[in-house]
């Protein structure tokens, strides 16, 4: 699992900074009003952070976790100190990715807002 959010995190990365590089430059080709531009901006840097914080402090503090564990959690084991810090993580990852999933939604409406609204 951890491999494919990897990947999936790789792919929102280079999209957040492609949606930034457009958003960005969208002003000056008269496409958005520069105000308009704002908040999607502001919220999508706000899921590139949230996405580099789960890749690269959550992620391998749970693979941690699984190795000193014995290279698999039973997450039903909550005497195994490892076992209830990986599972807290995994609470934690997917507080996260439900933020992030929330937060691109209101980006896109935000996007289209500022479509609808432009010069």
């Amino acid at each position: 699992m951890g491999q494919l959010l990897r990947i999936l995190h790789g792919m929102g990365l280079v999209s957040a900074l492609v949606v930034l590089a457009l958003l960005a430059l969208g002003p000056a080709f008269g496409l958005y009003k520069p105000n308009a531009v704002l908040a999607p901006m502001i919220l999508t840097v706000l899921m590139l952070v949230l996405t580099v914080y789960s890749q690269f402090g959550i992620i391998p503090a749970m693979e941690r976790d699984r190795i000193a564990a014995g290279g698999a959690i039973d997450t039903n084991d909550q005497s195994n100190q490892y076992t209830a810090h990986f599972n807290n993580l995994h609470n934690r990852s997917e507080r996260i990715e439900g933020a992030v999933m929330l937060l691109g939604i209101a980006t896109v409406v935000l996007i289209a807002w500022a479509e609808s609204s432009r010069t």
